[in-house]
């Protein structure tokens, strides 16, 4: 009998003493290794850097679309600006035309030239 062939005899016996349950009740639950557990972790933080870059490109989409309505915002207060200058030259040479002052100048007709 060797060493190990009594170790292991003594194993088996050890739970099987007399006065004793035999009976031994096993963890079903399984639980995962430290390489599952790290394979899992990286999954993990892969799938949330994904998240993280999708929610980025899509506010960076926003911010184009942001940025164009932007200009084009400024491009029409731009064109409101200058159509309201032209209103008011339109508007102030009519109501000089209809004033009463204007109505009551004299036409004047050339006289003539002064020669040298």
């Amino acid at each position: 009998m060797t060493y190990s062939s009594s170790v292991a005899m003594s194993q088996r016996r050890s739970y099987a003493r007399r006065n004793q349950n035999s009976v031994s009740f096993l963890d079903s639950a399984k639980s995962l290794g430290p390489v599952s557990n790290t394979i899992i972790l990286i999954v993990l933080a892969c799938l949330i850097g994904l998240l993280y870059l999708t929610q980025v490109t899509k506010t960076n989409s926003y911010g184009y679309t942001i940025n164009s309505l932007e200009e084009q915002q400024s491009q029409l207060m731009d064109q409101k600006s200058n159509l309201e200058v032209t209103a008011a030259r339109s508007q102030s040479l009519q109501r000089v035309a209809d004033s009463s002052v204007a109505k009551n100048l004299v036409s004047t007709t050339p006289v003539g030239s002064i020669s040298q």
